[in-house]
């Protein structure tokens, strides 16, 4: 179960299917499914251009939103709660049954029609499509999914539900209907399953679709199964790269639904903390089972926590990564470090580069990463050459599913080409070297498909320079964003700081924010205070200089009087010894 914290099983008695007479099918149609179809092909698509091999091993996530009508609502005596717990265990038992394709269903909201139904209609196939368009208008704007299926507790005959066919990501097409008529979960779920199929491309099993199982998931009529079939594999797969790009992403987590409550590891409205289930909570020193703290602790977690108290203000949290970051120091009384700031976007840096995005990015140093010390950028012949392509070797983006070609002031801002390679690298899974020559010249660069979570090492990196006063910024050379005004380091910060990318001073040790006029100890008022240090300040590094140089005075005058006292001595001896040596008179 997704949403347990220990793990917990649910155990659901599953009845024959010879009990369901007569036997209940999809509402698909064959004429159906061909009206859904409505493809578009590409010798220049991912597609085309990709291969099959290996690709299972993409995870995908299904962003689902569910509407539970009001009979459904009804049927379980008007309980919110227990109407959210069987739409959980549904999605769960839906989760499980497409683990093996390795897409995580993951449930983004829940709608329950408390008062009435917003769609009604006696025909399923309208049903689809007037909820279709309330969705559209209605639910588009509030929530963030890939599909959304509504739960019906209405008898359309044998039809247990209906889909629009490859209708994922491209609204208002991806939705569903599920006919949800008892309290057998499991066959429900297997038909939500079934439609959630349609929406990802699958069609129904034929005779030659096999899953190692008498009946697969996809077959017509609804029987009992766990496995996907070899075509459902295919179409979807089919349908994931050309198609259903949406479920390449995982969702952002503000987005997932869940049900707070004390108790489930999530600190929520009015906790001070969680510590989950009793023995978790047990073996907590910092909080209650209660989810509040601990007498005399002041947190649970975060950088800035340390054995259930705040961390000292000035600790540093953060480290300044690259010559364009600055770092970032617990102030004392939060449990997270303050959110990290960097340089302007603009600040020169490195080697005629810019700051961007705290990173100081250039052609020379991506290929280095990527190939060794000993590369650095291919020359613009590789770029124009490759670039212009547009294929998965050579492009400026996706766009519809068509590698882009990029135009001529674009050329270095596409795929990174590198030169002087000595060494092919072990890069990680999926990503691929390849190798063009042409004109007594080696271009070196990397492959990227689809469906990865993994950053994409061969994209020039934002920022990169592509020409006097030019950087690319996604995918385009475009003209490059001067420092703002509203903070200068020579004028805001006094030239003791740097301005950073809230357009305020972070100052040098030795000066306090937020002008770097006066002394301090450095730092913004973004970074969180920095750490006292045993140092000279400015203006007294400048009294002790003064005050250093008065006693030089007397012990130089002192030093002269010893050295004329010697001579004057020596001189007297001297003098005497030239008497002792006179001749005697005669």
């Amino acid at each position: 179960m997704r949403l347990s914290a220990t793990f917990e099983h649910l155990v659901y008695k599953i009845d024959s299917d010879d009990t369901q007479f007569p036997p209940m099918t999809c509402g698909l149609t064959e004429e159906e499914v061909a009206r859904h179809l409505q493809l578009r092909a590409s010798s220049n698509s991912t597609l085309m251009q990709s291969s099959y091999m290996g690709l299972w091993t993409h995870l995908r996530f299904l962003e689902l939103v569910v509407v539970v009508d009001h009979l459904r609502f009804l049927y379980y005596t008007s309980n919110v709660t227990v109407v959210q717990r069987e739409v959980f265990d549904t999605v769960n038992i839906i989760g499980a049954l497409y683990y093996p394709l390795e897409v995580d269903v993951i449930l983004t909201g829940i709608e329950i029609w408390t008062e009435r139904n917003l769609v009604a209609t006696n025909n399923l196939d309208q049903l689809v499509e007037d909820f279709s368009v309330w969705k559209y208008f209605h639910l588009d704007a509030r929530l963030h999914y890939d599909t959304a299926h509504l739960f019906i507790k209405k008898y359309f005959g044998i039809k247990l539900g209906v889909a629009y066919v490859r209708g994922i990501c491209h609204r208002p097409f991806n939705s569903g209907v599920d006919v949800f008529l008892g309290d057998s979960l499991y066959y429900f779920a297997l038909t939500v399953t079934h439609e959630l199929g349609h929406n990802l491309g699958m069609f129904h099993d034929t005779e030659e679709c096999v899953c190692g199982l008498q009946w697969c998931i996809m077959y017509p009529r609804q029987k009992m199964t766990t496995r996907f079939s070899n075509c459902s594999y295919a179409q979807y797969w089919d349908n994931t790269l050309t198609r259903g790009l949406c479920i390449h992403s995982p969702p952002y987590p503000g987005n997932i639904f869940r049900v707070q409550y004390c108790g489930n590891l999530v600190i929520e409205e009015e906790e001070e903390c969680d510590c989950g289930t009793i023995r978790q909570c047990v073996n907590d020193p910092c909080c209650l089972l209660n989810c509040t703290l601990k007498p005399g602790a002041t947190c649970t977690f975060g950088i800035c926590c340390k054995d259930c108290r705040f961390m000292p203000s000035g600790t540093l949290c953060r480290h300044q990564i690259s010559e364009c970051d600055l770092p970032e120091w617990c102030n004392g009384t939060f449990h997270q470090c303050p959110e990290d700031v960097y340089l302007q976007d603009g600040i020169p840096c490195g080697d005629e580069a810019y700051c961007y995005n705290g990173r100081c990015n250039n052609h020379d140093k991506q290929c280095r990463e990527i190939f060794g010390e000993d590369a650095r950028s291919a020359s613009q012949s590789c770029y124009k050459e490759i670039n212009t392509q547009g294929n998965r070797f050579g492009h400026c983006g996706i766009t519809d599913l068509i590698y882009v070609k990029c135009e001529a002031p674009d050329i270095l801002c596409g795929r990174v080409q590198c030169g002087n390679v000595r060494v092919i690298p072990n890069l990680v899974q999926h990503s691929t070297v390849h190798q063009l020559h042409f004109n007594d010249t080696t271009c070196w660069g990397t492959d990227y498909h689809l469906g990865m979570s993994i950053p994409d090492i061969g994209q020039v990196k934002d920022g990169t320079v592509c020409g006097p006063e030019k950087i690319c910024i996604h995918k385009k050379c475009v003209n490059m964003t001067h420092p703002s005004r509203d903070c200068q380091t020579n004028e805001t910060c006094h030239m003791h700081g740097v301005c950073n990318n809230k357009d305020h001073c972070h100052c040098h040790l030795g000066w306090a924010p937020p002008y770097c006029k006066h002394a301090g100890h450095g730092g913004s008022l973004d970074s969180g205070p920095a750490p006292r240090k045993h140092m000279v300040l400015p203006e007294a590094r400048a009294k002790l200089g003064y005050l250093s140089s008065l006693w030089l005075i007397p012990f130089t005058a002192f030093v002269l009087f010893c050295f004329l006292v010697l001579c004057k001595e020596e001189k007297k001896r001297g003098g005497e010894r030239r008497g002792m040596l006179s001749p005697l008179p005669h």
